[in-house]
């Protein structure tokens, strides 16, 4: 049975790219399809990706909008879709206590560094990448990892590593980790949809 997924962005939405291209003519052909994608920025980029592939694409402004207003909104569009599993492509929100439980093992979040290390609030972006190369680190990369109630402490699916050499900036890191993140993505989602299949036999 193919899994509907419901991805949550909040820019560029490149992530959303690889799964769409994924799900094209990739791994996850049979596998899966978007059913919704939700942005917390009305400006994202990944909103244009989401219609010129003929998906589903709302904006959610949460700007002057009380937390739990906003939450419930975001739960209600997921509910009402239909959705089997959750990706976090860049989505900058924390995702609510009510959604985790309801989704529990179901929401997928790709971070651009190798959890444990450079993980935790304030922790996206280009802060990760500029912390990588302050540390002076040899090796970065991307994680997969199921969400929970804390940032970036759920259970690792996948982990892939990029060697770093001693005068990249950040955005040399950026790059790298980014093309990481496009391969392992799809193929975390691929992973979590077979676990279940097994499970279920």
């Amino acid at each position: 049975m193919i899994k509907k997924l419901a991805v949550l962005i909040s820019g560029n939405g490149s992530n959303l790219q690889a799964i769409i291209n994924s799900i094209k003519d990739g791994i996850l052909k049979g596998v899966a399809e978007i059913v919704i994608v939700i942005s917390s920025n009305p400006n994202a980029y990944g909103l244009e990706r989401a219609k010129k592939a003929g998906l589903k694409a709302v904006a959610l402004d949460y700007n002057g909008m009380p937390q739990e207003q906003y939450d419930e909104k975001v739960y209600k569009l997921i509910k009402d879709s239909g959705a089997d599993l959750i990706c976090l492509a860049g989505y900058l929100r924390k995702v609510s206590h009510k959604i985790i439980e309801e989704y529990k093992s179901k929401i997928l979040n790709i971070h651009p560094a190798l959890l444990p290390k450079y993980g935790g609030k304030g922790m996206y972006g280009h802060h990760v990448h500029e912390a990588v190369v302050k540390a002076k680190e040899k090796k970065s990369g991307a994680t997969v990892h199921l969400v929970d109630d804390d940032y970036d402490t759920g259970y690792i699916i996948m982990q892939k590593e990029v060697f770093l050499n001693e005068n990249e900036s950040h955005e040399d890191v950026a790059k790298k980790v980014l093309t990481v993140e496009h391969e392992i993505f799809p193929q975390a989602i691929k992973k979590i949809v077979e676990n279940e299949q097994k499970n279920n036999k």
